[in-house]
């Protein structure tokens, strides 16, 4: 490790999502000395709930992750009231399947740009602070789509995959200035499963997991908050399959 390790300024993109605002809350209830930035576009209530129960040290911060500009003024406002930021969280995502014969040019173009492009422009956005203070951690949040791509994925499959190249030949270029790069690929998180699954779906999904159920989004946040931490320092350019043992 590098020197003084400063206080933890943290961005976490998706924070209205489940695991975002689940590692969020782990941030809060475990580093008493960190600030949580919570990146959201849309549907504000979960993050601004999260800001109330932790007033001074969780605070919203509307951001389109896929527009550069956005970023730079993101950067600017957190720096302004909680000074550098430190760690990035890139969790902000989603999915639209198709089959390819099928798939549009929206549903295609759409999901790579907030999936593979949003993580892209924020390393890009953070790597100067984070250079200047000597310090900095980035996990970027992928999916066991990436390692075990399925049918009617090509488009969200392509995107992690293209995260986990992202990250390791960012960590190899960030490794000597005391930033890491790690990216982690979740399997299925309870609470978070795609809305039009049936009950049967859900069921027989279950019945194929070795662990025999799906992760608790606070597994999940628990790892993101190790590799975030001074003690991950000798981690860079990893992608840790988190998926009970399904593959």
């Amino acid at each position: 490790m590098n020197g003084a390790i400063p206080a933890r300024n943290i961005l976490i993109t998706g924070a209205n999502g489940v695991l975002g605002a689940a590692t969020a809350r782990y941030f809060l209830e475990h580093d008493a000395a960190c600030k949580v930035h919570l990146g959201v576009r849309s549907r504000h209530e979960r993050a601004q709930a999260l800001a109330a129960e932790f007033p001074g040290r969780a605070h919203l911060c509307p951001l389109e992750v896929t527009h550069p500009a956005a970023w730079a003024q993101a950067l600017d406002v957190i720096g302004t009231r909680s000074g550098p930021l430190n760690v990035l969280v890139n969790n902000a995502g989603y999915h639209e399947d198709a089959l390819l014969a099928s798939m549009t040019q929206v549903q295609w173009r759409g999901v790579l740009e907030a999936n593979l492009d949003a993580v892209f422009h924020g390393c890009q956005a953070v790597l100067r602070p984070m250079m200047a203070q000597r310090w900095g951690r980035i996990v970027n949040v992928a999916s066991l789509s990436a390692l075990h791509s399925p049918a009617g994925q090509a488009n969200y499959a392509a995107a992690k995959a293209g995260v986990l190249g992202l990250t390791q030949s960012l960590a190899k270029e960030t490794a000597r200035l005391g930033i890491t790069v790690n990216a982690i690929c979740p399997g299925h998180i309870e609470g978070a499963l795609p809305a039009g699954w049936s009950e049967e779906q859900v069921k027989a999904l279950r019945r194929e997991m070795p662990m025999r159920r799906f992760a608790q989004p606070v597994e999940i946040a628990a790892v993101v908050f190790f590799l975030a931490s001074p003690e991950a320092s000798y981690i860079t350019g990893a992608a840790l399959k988190l998926d009970g043992g399904l593959l």
